[in-house]
């Protein structure tokens, strides 16, 4: 039998326990919280700091797995890819998690392969980002040059001044896992990503996800849908410029998390995660729009198999919106159970009642729920989702000063 580690055991790591277990593999789980509901399910449970990576080969070794793996998520990718050094395992090595994780180093490895990118600027003070602002041109975007989830994002506009600029430093700085930050230009244009495989250095494309967000200034996402509703010569550009990105990291036997926004010159690369994608896009979604079990497949890759990508059913539309309610102290909740039995809904998940609070959307955890629908179509999936999203009314008042 054969064991497979996996790093976080989070609500977003379930599948990987989960569809480890089914697949007769021996699950071993690590995760600092000792209430990380996926250790509970896993064979063996560890409660240790998943980004200490001595600590995590440790366990690699003593348990001699077969494989690891790190889904939805990046604080352990450098930790993956040392055990998978050390190990002689499939998957990505430290340099290569370093490059998919430090958005500077993925820029200069965009550039050095002539993968569509941005202009950008490393930063590590105010003084730097001050300068970085004038050379780059407002408006730009300011974040952190380690995180995900949208943390620690600002957008500044021409109106912005230097206030605003240090301001959005600072708030990329407080949110970075590197002491450093990143200034970019920014692109208008909509907002997709690519769901990838990549085995023995070729990558395969499984869907093209449409994006919904807040926009400004912290661009957290607020919906996805599958398949893209765009036309396939724009698809297929999309899927190129992913394809490029993912080489020009050097990610191999593992999967691939694209963002690329379809700016008036074309497809741009904003960030590739060596990873399945959070938000229940790979969790959910690709499973239910293309019948593959994306899961499963990154798991094969990891212990050096080759993944199943035949479609298990027909391809339909899935969406997830997320509930985006007044922020303050929530009264009363009503309609949720209206929205379950609506048209297509298959999930509903409510992450705040009466008497708790609602915050400012400023990173994707701050929201507070959630509806994945299905349908016939991107479109009537959509429909279906933002239906339920409406017919849930969280009742909040403001906060007394």
């Amino acid at each position: 039998m054969s064991t497979l580690l996996v790093l976080a055991a989070g609500s977003l790591q379930l599948p990987a326990v989960t569809t480890a277990k089914r697949m007769g593999l021996r699950v071993v789980a690590a995760d600092g919280d000792a209430h990380a509901p996926g250790l509970a399910l896993a064979d063996v449970a560890y409660v240790i700091n998943i980004l200490d990576a001595d600590a995590c080969l440790k366990i690699a070794r003593k348990e001699k797995i077969d494989g690891v793996v790190h889904i939805c998520s990046e604080i352990s990718m450098y930790a993956m890819g040392r055990i998978n050094e050390e190990l002689g395992l499939h998957g990505i090595d430290s340099a290569t998690a370093v490059r998919a994780t430090n958005k500077e180093q993925m820029r200069q490895a965009f550039a050095s392969a002539g993968a569509p990118s941005l202009m950008y600027i490393g930063v590590t003070t105010a003084e730097e980002t001050l300068a970085a602002s004038e050379r780059i041109g407002l408006p730009s975007i300011v974040k952190p040059s380690r995180n995900s989830g949208s943390r620690g994002v600002t957008l500044l506009t021409k109106e912005d001044g230097p206030e605003k600029v240090i301001a959005a430093f600072e708030y990329a700085m407080s949110q970075s896992r590197d002491p450093s930050a990143l200034i970019e230009e920014f692109v208008e244009g909509p907002e997709f990503s690519v769901e990838i495989l990549i085995w023995d250095g070729q990558p395969h494309v499984l869907t093209v996800t449409d994006k919904e967000t807040t926009g400004a200034p912290h661009f957290v996402e607020t919906g996805h849908s599958q398949p893209t509703r765009q036309a396939e010569s724009v698809r297929q550009a999309i899927e190129s410029a992913a394809v490029k990105g993912v080489r020009a990291l050097g990610i191999d036997w593992a999967a691939a998390h694209a963002e690329i926004k379809l700016s008036p010159r074309g497809p741009v690369l904003m960030e590739i995660g060596a990873r399945l994608g959070g938000d229940f896009i790979t969790t959910e979604l690709v499973p239910r729009s293309t019948g593959i079990d994306i899961v499963e497949g990154a798991i094969n890759l990891a212990l050096g198999r080759q993944p199943d990508l035949k479609p298990k059913n027909s391809v339909r539309g899935a969406s997830i919106r997320y509930l985006t309610p007044r922020t303050g102290k929530v009264t009363s909740i009503e309609g949720v159970e209206r929205a379950k039995g609506m048209q297509g809904v298959k999930i509903i998940a409510l992450g705040v009642e009466a008497g708790g609070e609602v915050p400012a959307i400023t990173s994707s955890l701050t929201r507070v729920g959630h509806v994945i629908a299905e349908g016939a179509t991107a479109e009537q999936a959509i429909a279906n989702a933002e239906a339920a999203r409406d017919a849930i009314i969280i009742h909040t008042e403001p906060n007394q000063p």
